[in-house]
């Protein structure tokens, strides 16, 4: 046994020594984390105008301007607050101007003191108006091509100037956070989309077919998910958005329900609410002999009764019950038929799932339509059935 501990020593010495440690691994006190990307049509802010005019140009045009939300070491650290710094923000934003998003974020590296890295990148946020100008698939080319993005983070657009959406009223808050925590409020309100991160985008992207992103306003510090924007298929561009009833129908015909609510009036002009509990669809496409397309979409939900401003009509009979989910089932099927308007007349899209109902029941027909979709759905016929089963009523009992 004497005998063998020298050697053991020798062993664990030499295999130590061997071991390769992270020779090019940088302390995270030595880098700018950013964890937002807001992308805006190109504009000089004054600082960046005064550098110009010193001599700070370079070879660029002016087509977009990205922000970047960064994270200081002294928020990471958990820093206790102090009397002098309520006002204070726990990031800071910085911009800059040029036609390159790689060599923009270079640029930062000539007026900031430590390097940027997107390894915490949570959103991404870009303006309708950029989109409207330049292809979607360009501004997004680096940020899918460059490893320290990881391919979770969220995609977003804004109505708005993109760079406004990262600004809160509440300075204890980082609003690149704050972004991607909303999205998690799926099961109280069926006006959020399912998020659609940077893998999901690039998919969407390459199928060249039309498809929506959740749109953010901003008011005075305020923000919120109103309706999602268009990106037709054709072109890569923007090209209008949906209002908030859309995108929940939308989210109806998919399937993509995880909670909200249905609101409407009764016979008296009183609101009426239905939470919804559960609900469920299923798109079936239909084929003639002579290869016309149609679609029927079958919806069911379990929901309660939540709210009723009507004293006149408390009755938890199944007549009274059935008189109002029929009210329900006539509110949700106007705004089903609203949204297959602007789907087939206004924006002339199909970003609701048909198309790829189809592809999964009738390929053949669909690699025939496929390239030109948006205008053949344009006269394809839809039709629905709905089905909303109220199941109970609250607390309330009469």
């Amino acid at each position: 046994m004497c005998k063998r501990h020298p050697l053991l020593i020798l062993l664990a010495i030499t295999l130590l020594i061997t071991q390769s440690g992270c020779w090019s691994s940088k302390e995270i006190e030595d880098l700018s984390l950013y964890t937002g990307v807001a992308l805006d049509t190109g504009e000089l802010s004054s600082t960046e105008q005064t550098l110009v005019d010193e001599g700070g140009d370079y070879f660029k045009k002016n087509k977009l301007t990205a922000t970047l939300q960064i994270v200081p070491k002294k928020s990471a650290g958990g820093a206790s607050k102090s009397s002098n710094s309520e006002n204070k923000t726990h990031y800071i934003n910085v911009s800059e101007t040029g036609d390159s998003v790689l060599e923009i974020f270079r640029q930062f590296s000539i007026h900031l003191d430590r390097p940027i890295i997107g390894h915490h990148l949570k959103v991404i946020v870009i303006s309708t108006q950029l989109v409207e100008q330049q292809k979607i698939e360009q501004l997004m080319d680096f940020m899918l091509r460059d490893n320290d993005i990881r391919p979770s983070c969220v995609v977003f657009l804004s109505t708005g100037r993109a760079s406004d959406t990262f600004t809160l009223k509440d300075k204890d808050d980082i609003p690149s956070f704050h972004l991607s925590e909303m999205v998690r409020n799926r099961f109280r309100s069926s006006k959020v989309m399912k998020p659609v991160n940077l893998s999901t985008l690039d998919a969407r992207m390459h199928s060249k077919q039309s498809f929506v992103l959740q749109n953010i306003i901003e008011a005075k510090g305020d923000i919120e998910l109103s309706g999602a924007g268009i990106i037709k298929g054709e072109t890569g561009k923007w090209i209008g958005s949906f209002e908030q009833d859309d995108l929940r129908s939308i989210n109806w015909i998919k399937g993509d329900i995880r909670g909200g609510t249905i609101k409407t009036y009764n016979n008296n002009h009183e609101t009426i609410t239905y939470e919804i509990k559960s609900a469920k669809s299923k798109i079936t496409a239909k084929i003639t002999e002579d290869n016309k397309v149609s679609f029927h979409v079958n919806i069911e939900s379990d929901g309660r009764l939540i709210e009723n401003w009507d004293p006149e009509q408390r009755s938890t009979k199944i007549g009274s019950l059935k008189e109002r989910e029929k009210l329900f089932e006539n509110r949700l099927r106007v705004m089903l038929n609203h949204l297959m308007q602007q789907m087939q007349s206004t924006y002339k899209v199909e970003v609701a799932g048909f198309g790829e109902r189809l592809s999964i029941e009738h390929p053949q027909v669909w690699k025939k339509l496929k390239d030109h979709w948006d205008d053949t759905f344009s006269k394809v016929p839809v039709t629905f059935s709905i089905k909303l089963t109220i199941t109970d009523y609250g607390s309330f009992n009469e």
